[in-house]
């Protein structure tokens, strides 16, 4: 193993839109580091990241796959992160332990949506991030060109390194910009390169690269930025260190052009990585939270172990893994490890350095280092570790919200049995998974972030636990409520030779306003429903409101106001009043104007311009309102209004209008009553099911 310095290490993430190249870059990197000693393929199933069964079926990445790379002495953590947006947690928590970015950009296709994705994420850790262009083999593959859209779309500080030595199928090399050095491959997908000096047709070219470079370069030092515009020579030796110090402050973006399959740039972009990303202990300290206060952690080796549980993964053989990055001191697998979000003791057996699906065990852990721990049994997505006395926090991963729903039914006896456990452990594995039973349709809801993330989890759950689920849209949570004033008499009499059963009351029904629920009021005088029984009418009536008159929906935002009835001494009980107050309220919610309300959802869309009209358009077909229109930077954030029961399959509707550019979040706002027409159809709906139930 490499050197157990906290300063030789380096961790990173690929991150990028799906199709961009990140897992053949990945894999192009195991092979120059001698990890593996052929390139596999996604196409052939035999890339060491995407490894899970589900990956190579649909040959994309779903899971966030650790490399754990050993190259000129440094010890290097790399992410291949999923580039879809169903599987969008599954970036976020790999960013958030990662010292450093690397955006793949397919040099065809150029800044995507998840490209900017990506992008927001690197901005939110605050985290430096450079620019990995693939693909420069490929017919159209253009770099120049993308490296304008970086600039344009995403920051303008964004500056090419190394510059591509020829086009599409005669791509061969790369330049060093800042040595002047050629780098020329064979093109056989071999590691071997020789250096060279500068093509003469690319002199100029390159010379002018590294005059913008080096100007990029002394903006970050006042005496640096002095000398130069003095006109002085600067040598290798003083502008390395500042480039460091600039990509770690966030004030420059590395550019590099590359092909992972031909195989050509790997060794400069690792060289790289370990010349110009920053170390763990180079790293600002991290933000927790100590009871109401913020600390500050250094990333200190010397300072006491901490760290954070990023990710979950039960593997079929090893058990639970819980993934976890060290941010300051060290740890050794003889001594217990703290929870301290759980306020738990956790036994280590080892530390596991994985390679995709392969590991390695290491009875120690420093700053810097990513592992999993098999078998903790309380730590969860989230947790902070460390030793007892550590008394703050980090913040857990703000996951996205769910944007998708599917309502889930086991297909046999045996499966509903085992369903809980399989889906209280897909929900620890996925923070972006959330499965409710809702008790007002009686559906067991399943959401994610998208159809391609509920149809992966569901081909988990049945592989895994061997649970088989159909599905359906759910259904909506409708609410019946009143808009005029009545009043009713419930008697309920019965004589059966015994005693008997008699109950009698007057119930005045008053709508609410929106939102007030279910009251009950007792206005009884002179003692025409004696006290003892007035508990008995209010219960009746809450069991009653549990199904309304039209469609069956509970009953809401009204008040029952008892204020006139009358009891026998004998043959009364509190049975009899709960049947007549039931009758009570079915006459009179009858006759009080009753409707049918439908849950509304704010909803945000965030969109490129281009789209706005088609989005605006959507919405008004969805009985949507749109609230309002800002501008987010280059993009447009409609806020808007509209039924669930039309927003149900929004998620694959507004990627397919966007081209995969708009994302949503969604949110419950309040009930509104339903159209007249649409009315009519939800009470025959319910009719029907009635009848065949």
């Amino acid at each position: 193993m490499a050197t157990r310095n906290p300063d030789d290490i380096r961790t990173v993430a690929l991150v990028g839109h799906g199709g961009s190249g990140k897992t053949a870059l990945a894999e192009a990197m195991a092979f120059n580091t001698g990890l593996t000693t052929r390139m596999g393929k996604v196409e052939d199933g035999n890339t060491v990241s995407d490894f899970g069964a589900e990956e190579q079926k649909r040959q994309i990445s779903i899971n966030s796959s650790l490399l754990s790379l050993e190259h000129m002495g440094k010890r290097l953590y790399v992410f291949d992160c999923p580039g879809y947006a169903d599987f969008i947690g599954e970036l976020r928590s790999a960013m958030r332990v990662t010292d450093a970015g690397i955006v793949v950009v397919s040099g065809v296709h150029g800044v995507e949506v998840q490209t900017e994705k990506a992008w927001e994420f690197g901005e939110d850790f605050e985290i430096p991030m450079a620019f990995y262009i693939s693909k420069m083999e490929r017919e159209n593959g253009d770099f120049e060109k993308v490296v304008k859209e970086i600039q344009e779309y995403l920051t303008d500080k964004a500056v090419p390194l190394f510059l591509p030595v020829g086009r599409e199928s005669s791509f061969k090399g790369v330049v060093d910009i800042l040595r002047q050095k050629a780098y020329i491959y064979k093109g056989d997908g071999s590691r071997e390169f020789t250096e060279a000096d500068v093509p003469a047709d690319m002199a100029d070219y390159a010379a002018s690269a590294r005059e913008a470079l080096v100007e990029r370069i002394v903006e970050a030092e006042d005496e640096l930025m002095m000398r130069y515009l003095d006109g002085e020579s600067l040598s290798l030796e003083e502008l390395v260190p500042v480039l460091r110090r600039a990509v770690l402050s966030r004030s420059l973006f590395p550019v590099m052009p590359g092909s992972s399959t031909a195989n050509i740039g790997i060794s400069q972009l690792l060289g790289a990585i370990i010349e110009v990303l920053p170390s763990p202990v180079e790293m600002p300290p991290r933000k927790a939270v100590k009871g109401d206060s913020e600390v500050m952690v250094a990333p200190d080796p010397a300072g006491k172990f901490s760290a954070f549980c990023f990710k979950v993964m039960v593997d079929p053989y090893v058990g639970k893994l819980s993934f976890i990055r060290v941010f300051a001191g060290s740890a050794t697998s003889d001594n217990p490890i703290y929870n301290v979000s759980r306020g738990d003791d956790e036994r280590v057996s080892s530390f596991k350095i994985l390679s995709g699906k392969e590991s390695l065990d290491t009875k120690d852990v420093v700053v810097g280092d990513i592992v999993a721990i098999p078998k903790l049994h309380s730590t969860v997505v989230g947790d902070t570790l460390g030793v007892k006395g550590n008394d703050f926090v980090y913040p857990e991963i703000a996951f996205p919200k769910p944007v998708f729903s599917v309502a889930v039914k086991p297909k046999s006896r045996a499966d509903e049995d085992k369903l809980a456990n399989a889906l209280n452990k897909m929900l620890e594995e996925d923070r972006t998974l959330h499965f409710k039973k809702n008790p007002e349709t009686n559906d067991s809801v399943l959401s994610g972030m998208g159809d391609l993330h509920i149809d992966v989890m569901l081909s988990k759950v049945k592989e895994r636990y061997g649970v088989d689920l159909d599905t359906d849209t759910p259904r909506v949570p409708y609410r019946e409520t009143i808009k005029k004033t009545s009043k009713a008499q419930g008697k309920y009499k019965k004589q059966t030779g015994g005693r008997g059963q008699y109950g009698d009351v007057h119930i005045e029904f008053v709508p609410l306003p929106r939102g007030e629920g279910f009251k009950f009021e007792d206005k009884i005088v002179g003692g025409s429903v004696p006290k003892s029984y007035i508990p008995a009418v209010e219960k009746g009536l809450k069991e009653a409101v549990l199904k309304g008159v039209l469609a069956g929906y509970p009953c809401v935002d009204f008040k029952a106001s008892l204020f006139f009835g009358s009891y026998h001494d004998v043959d009364s009980s509190e049975m009899a009043f709960k049947i007549a107050a039931s009758m009570a309220y079915k006459k009179g919610i009858a006759e009080a104007a009753p409707v049918i309300l439908e849950p509304i959802m704010n909803i945000e869309v965030v969109v490129p311009e281009d789209y706005l009209g088609d989005v605006m358009g959507d919405f008004n077909s969805r009985r949507g309102k749109i609230m309002g229109i800002d501008s987010r930077g280059r993009l447009q954030v409609v806020k808007a209004q509209a039924p669930l029961a039309e927003m149900f399959r929004y998620a694959i509707i507004l990627r397919s209008m966007t081209s995969g550019r708009g994302n949503f979040t969604m949110e419950f706002s309040h009930y509104e009553e339903v159209p007249h027409e649409i009315s009519k159809k939800i009470i025959a709906e319910a009719e029907v099911e009635e009848d065949e139930g």
